[in-house]
């Protein structure tokens, strides 16, 4: 399955050639060893998570399923950093646009993920697919709640 993930980031980063981003086949790896077996990856893309466009060491891999966001990157000797965003934690996103590269902001409960390095073009595609995922998740969420009330 991660050889999904992992054709889903290479077919992104060549569809919007100008994000910088390395060693997804590992970020990938990672990733699929934190997803479930209920699970769908609905999305993918990659970026570097810092507010620095001068850093491009901090390549992590996003991917989007029916369940969370999940954001992952394999260190480069041992161990790894993994994230999950669940559909009731997530508040936000914010696109900002440079003169190279676009930054997206993934606001959270508990805390702001910034990822920076992106092609200018594909952060429409990221917030629409996000924020649309993110609002119907949300509302089955409320759906669920007033029932229990």
């Amino acid at each position: 399955m991660y050889s999904n993930i992992y054709e889903m980031l290479i077919k992104q980063k060549q569809k919007f050639h100008g994000t910088v981003s390395w060693r997804l086949k590992s970020h990938a790896k990672v990733l699929q060893k934190h997803l479930n077996a209920d699970e769908d990856v609905l999305y993918a893309f990659s970026g570097q998570k810092n507010f620095s466009s001068l850093n491009i060491f901090n390549t992590y891999a996003v991917i989007l399923t029916n369940k969370r966001i999940m954001i992952a990157q394999k260190r480069l000797f041992f161990g790894y950093f993994f994230l999950s965003i669940t559909p009731e934690m997530f508040n936000d996103i914010t696109i900002k646009c440079g003169i190279f590269w676009a930054r997206v902001n993934i606001d959270t409960i508990k805390e702001e993920v910034t990822l920076s390095n992106i092609s200018k073009a594909a952060v429409t595609e990221i917030e629409t697919t996000i924020t649309d995922y993110m609002m119907m998740e949300k509302r089955k969420y409320g759906l669920a709640n007033k029932e229990q009330d």
